[in-house]
């Protein structure tokens, strides 16, 4: 799916014709505020500061879920809240595999996920993860301003994932964007550049695999089976966390699991810039 303000004129849906850059974009927005509508876990939301913050409000058995997305459950554990703050800006580098998870994740939830500037996302592994295609929308190249696609897609989406190709964002216009999630009750998750003021930040290492063959006359033959994985979270309000997980095939499904019996350093890992592996 391309950036809809730089159709050409001839590729265009008709609703598009004629009209400018910027008429475009504002097409754009009114398509995205109608997503809600078909979908319950969008429709249903609140922004976060009425989900999180409202004074008084009655803390139900599922209070601790209450405006927070799904993640795999082997790193709900790993984050405050068991998921992702509806309303945040989350920081995320390293295996890709953590991107699908949370796709995964989401849809699966009855969520809808929109992806900028990813063009290789592996969806296939994320359909063996559990994803649900018809409630994720792609923008492999979004143009010279991915910012300004993820603004608008905000307005209608759970979950916004932005690969910045490197860039960096400057705080006032990321104030701004946060803003935005804010009110919309949606979630940023930021890759492959820096931005200022994410309340949090995951980092995903690879850390071995299993299934490529064990002896030297066997040494990278064979099928992998599983990738073992090492998360760290950090954030504003909780000191750094980390743990181990593999991501493993079976009866045809990818599944996380955790593997609480490796230790792992509490320091984490160095600050990362990019997505990189599996």
């Amino acid at each position: 799916m391309a950036d809809v303000a730089a159709v050409p004129e001839s590729a265009a849906p008709p609703e598009l014709s004629g009209l400018s850059r910027q008429e475009r974009l504002d097409f754009l927005r009114r398509r995205m505020a109608a997503v809600p509508a078909r979908g319950e876990a969008v429709a249903n939301r609140a922004p976060m500061e009425e989900a999180l913050h409202t004074p008084g409000k009655s803390s139900a058995p599922d209070s601790d879920t209450a405006g927070v997305l799904p993640v795999p459950a082997a790193l709900a554990d790993l984050l405050p809240r068991g998921g992702l703050v509806r309303g945040s800006v989350v920081s995320v580098s390293g295996a890709t595999s953590l991107l699908l998870g949370l796709i995964a994740s989401v849809t699966a939830d009855g969520g809808h996920v929109a992806v900028i500037g990813h063009p290789q996302l592996g969806l296939l592994a994320a359909v063996e993860m559990g994803a649900q295609l018809e409630r994720l929308a792609l923008i492999p190249d979004p143009g010279a301003d991915p910012v300004e696609i993820a603004a608008v897609l905000l307005d209608g989406m759970d979950l916004v994932i932005l690969g910045l190709g490197g860039a960096s964002v400057a705080p006032s216009r990321a104030r701004a964007v946060v803003a935005r999630a804010r009110s919309k009750g949606s979630t940023l998750v930021v890759t492959d550049g820096h931005w200022d003021g994410a309340e949090m930040r995951l980092d995903a290492r690879v850390r071995g695999y299993a299934g490529l063959g064990k002896g030297s006359q066997e040494r990278g033959c064979g099928r992998l089976r599983s990738l073992s994985l090492a998360v760290c979270a950090r954030g504003r309000s909780f000191q750094p966390r980390t743990t181990r997980l593999d991501v493993r095939s079976a009866q045809g499904r990818v599944e996380w699991v955790s593997t609480p019996d490796i230790a792992l350093p509490e320091a984490g890992f160095p600050e990362a810039a990019e997505v990189v592996g599996l």
